[in-house]
């Protein structure tokens, strides 16, 4: 199905990502290897990834160091699981958050903003 029109199954557009970003991101979605790829990543979030989180809450496991979550602002995760950041305080005791200005694709569309983030998370001592 998506095969069948990436463009309108994903979305993106130069103008968003830039030109250079965007004509990589058209050639992969175009793909079908890529799409299968990327199916079985969210069938792996829904099927083993999902199991070795519950077996890790279980048995009390949690991330020993410093974690930054950076989400952006323009796409719809807050209207889809609500706050953010709140499941990865429940895995992370030293969260680190960060917005940026953009939609889906964080890197692609705001890459300066993006670096800026990863380079104040890392020169911090976060990783």
């Amino acid at each position: 199905m998506i095969n069948a029109d990436p463009d309108a199954w994903y979305g993106g557009s130069p103008d968003e990502m830039g030109a250079e970003a965007y004509a990589d991101y058209h050639r992969a979605i175009h793909d079908p290897a890529t799409v299968h790829a990327m199916c079985e990543d969210y069938r792996a979030g829904l099927g083993p990834d999902r199991a070795a989180d519950e077996a890790d809450r279980a048995a009390g496991r949690r991330i020993g160091c410093p974690v930054l979550f950076c989400f952006s602002t323009r796409d719809d995760l807050a209207e889809l699981y609500g706050e953010p950041a709140a499941i990865w305080r429940e895995w992370a005791p030293d969260l680190r958050v960060a917005a940026v200005d953009s939609g889906h694709h964080l890197a692609e569309e705001a890459p300066e903003q993006l670096a800026a983030v990863l380079g104040a998370f890392l020169t911090a001592g976060g990783g």
